[in-house]
Order: C-alpha cells, then structure tokens, then sequence
C-alpha cells in the first residue's frame, strides 16, 4: 500500500524547498537526500511539488497563502531554488504578494546563460555554485557549496563476494561500472566502445550499466546492445537498467567510469568513491574538483575514447592499486564531502539572510 505525504503546518517551516519538474533528475535526487539530513540538523525544511518521495514533509499549494505570516522565531523564510522554474515563483511571491522570503538560488550549470536565466538570478537575495567552474560562469557574486553524498547510504560491502552475488553476479569477476542515465550526453556509448576494446584482453572482468534511457534515448540504448551483442560480449557488457537499491550496486564494483561528455555537477563519482570504488573521469562537471588524479581515480579529456581505454586499462591491470585508491577515495568522501557538510553549510547561509 503507497505510503501518504506528510503535510506540514507553514507555520513551521523555516525553508521552503520546491521541486517543480515530475521526472527524477540530480536535482530532485539532490533534495530527496539533502532535506532530511538538513532537519535532523534543526533547520525545518519543507518540499513543494511533484515527484518527491512522500516520507519528506511537504506542503500543499492551497496553504501558500500562510507565507504572508514569517515563520516562528524568523523574519523570513528561506525559497531554496534550483532551477528557472522555480526561482519565478518565488520571485512572484515575494515581490507581488509581498511575502517575507529571502530567495537563494543554487546553479549547477557550466555554460553561459539565457538572458532570462541571468535576469532571474539578479532577482535572488543569495546564489550557489556547486563547484568553483560554476561559480566562473555566473556573472552575480556566489559561495562555492559542493554537493555531499550520504556516506552511510553509500558505504563500501563488508563481504564483496556477497555484495555479487545478492545482485547476481559472479563473485570470480572484477566488475567495471558506468551507472546513470543511458544516452550521448552522458558518454554511455564512450564506456561500451571502450569495454569493447578492453574486454578480450582481461578475461577477469565484466562491465555493467545501470540507468534508465528515457523514450527519447531508447533507440540509442538498443543500438549499444547490438554492438555488444556483435563483438559477442553480451555475457560480459550487461545493461542492467534502473535500480533503486544503486549503492547495493555500487557495492558489487571494483572500478567506476564517468564517461560523461557534458555535466554540471555530477554525483556519480562521489556515490562511487564514498562505497570505496576508484573512478576514472572526464574532466567535467565538478569532476576535477573531486578527484585526486594517482590517489582516488583518473581525470581524462572529455569525448576522449583512447585515453579512457587507456586509463581504465592501467587501473584494470593493476589490482594492488586499485585497492589503495579505494581506501583513499572513501577516506576523502568522508572528510570533504560528506552530505553532513553541505547541510551545515547552506544553513549557515540560510541564517545569514533570514534570521
């Protein structure tokens, strides 16, 4: 039986969080972990919209009208948005109906922006980057806040063979991973063409790909599997699709690729580092910020095939430091990237602008 919402009072909300897109993206997945971490820490955060999971607590449009009154023990409440859809709203709210909120805006993105995009991001009373490349491409002043993965969620198996085998995989094989969502953008394509190349020549290791391809993607994902199936690797190159139980996934890896093209933050590295898995990543995205090249992984120029075949490849054939990097890469997750950290952090920011 699907779980209810839990509805919250406004009156005790001191944040409020919207989510205005239906479909599951880093962003959601962002907030979907962020705000219970986020409460436990005492800064009463509220979601607003579709697609989030009912356990988080949320609010009803039809209550909106309780803004007009500031929160308990606060001048405003804070409007956390993190895409275009979203600021609007909360720009309408405060400077037509007049309600007291302080607007924060978080950009992921690594490009330049619309002139409507900029024009929204003036309207706002704080904005965030998620890495220092982001923070290059606003044109307003912002504090780098980095993403944080929760590290209990996403810990390394106690008994890999185990870990194998309850996703029904060979414990004799090393496994090679490349999770996300199936299409160009994301260097799916990259990852199978070197998994092409590598396969022959290491006979004990198999690669997987999680993730879903939406409608849109599906004739790309079809066309990858017969170019496994072709190269008669198809026992070798699975394609496993989406999970919600992913870090039980990444628990079965011994060696994670972000084959990524484009991406504004990128949480796929962290998930793979904090369960201890070394990662080999296109310099994208907040990549070379999480990364220690020779301690936790590999950065390689994006859309790069022969530097990843050959990154991989040397991480592949040498299992001893493979394992070093796995125990550097979980340590580093903890210390500086724990989910723990960019709560404490946004709540510093939110005080500043609202207390």
């Amino acid at each position: 039986m699907p779980k209810r919402k839990i509805y919250v009072d406004p009156a005790g909300v001191h944040v409020i969080a919207p989510n205005f897109k239906q479909r599951l993206s880093g962003v959601t997945s962002t907030i979907i972990q962020l705000v219970p971490v986020q409460n436990r820490l005492g800064q009463k955060v509220a979601v607003l919209g579709p697609g989030l999971p009912p356990h988080l607590p949320h609010l009803r449009f039809r209550d909106l009208w309780k803004l007009w009154r500031a929160p308990e023990g606060r001048r405003n409440r804070v409007w956390h948005a993190r895409r275009n859809i979203e600021m609007l709203p909360g720009i309408l709210l405060r400077d037509i109906l007049r309600m007291p909120l302080k607007l924060v805006f978080t950009s992921a993105s690594q490009r330049k922006h619309s002139g409507w995009t900029k024009f929204l991001i003036r309207q706002m009373d704080a904005v965030i980057a998620t890495s220092a490349k982001t923070a290059g491409y606003l044109e307003v002043p912002s504090t780098v806040v980095m993403h944080g993965i929760d590290c209990e969620i996403f810990r390394p198996a106690d008994d890999k063979d185990q870990a194998k085998r309850a996703c029904g995989l060979d414990p004799d094989l090393n496994y090679i991973g490349c999770f996300g969502r199936v299409r160009h953008q994301k260097g799916t394509d990259l990852f199978v063409d070197a998994m092409i190349e590598l396969l022959p020549s290491h006979p004990g290791w198999a690669a997987i790909i999680a993730g879903r391809a939406t409608a849109k993607h599906i004739d790309f994902e079809n066309g990858l599997k017969a170019k496994v199936k072709q190269a008669g690797l198809a026992d070798r190159i699975l394609f496993v699709g989406e999970h919600t139980n992913i870090a039980d996934w990444y628990r079965t890896l011994d060696l994670f690729v972000a084959p990524q093209r484009w991406e504004g933050f990128g949480l796929t590295p962290l998930e793979a580092m904090a369960t201890a898995v070394p990662v080999v990543a296109t310099d994208v995205g907040a990549f070379s910020e999480l990364i220690v090249e020779g301690e936790t992984g590999k950065l390689i120029p994006a859309n790069d095939l022969s530097r990843m075949v050959l990154a991989a490849g040397v991480m592949m054939g040498d299992v001893d430091a493979l394992q070093d990097h796995a125990m550097t890469a979980r340590e580093r997750t903890k210390t500086l990237f724990a989910l723990e950290g960019e709560a404490e952090t946004l709540g510093v920011l939110y005080k500043r602008g609202a207390a």
